[in-house]
């Protein structure tokens, strides 16, 4: 499979970015994930926007996004990564096929 099978939406679901055209991901002091796309295109805010101060999200959160594409691009099929927070778990990336 070619990572361009691997998309990756805002957790609100409102925007889908192609994986292949994510040239950097950073975190910034809110715990917003932000990925810079290829060619200049601009970039988009993957996770942000938490709805409760106390939902803190792992320091390496953006990490974890490249680290899951990155995986999943070994995987037959299509999939969908985006951003989940659960009261047990806290924020995790979790990933659906298309």
């Amino acid at each position: 499979m070619d990572v361009t099978d691997v998309w990756v939406a805002n957790d609100e679901g409102t925007e889908i970015v192609r994986a292949r055209d994510i040239a950097g991901a950073s975190l910034d002091y809110d715990g917003n994930v932000t990925v810079r796309l290829t060619g200049g295109d601009g970039a988009v805010v993957i996770a942000g926007h938490r709805t409760h101060h106390e939902e803190h999200r792992p320091d390496d959160f953006h990490r974890q996004l490249i680290r899951v594409v990155a995986e999943l691009s070994d995987a037959a099929g299509a999939f969908l990564v985006r951003a989940a927070y659960h009261e047990t778990r806290g924020w995790q990336w979790i990933s659906e096929p298309l």
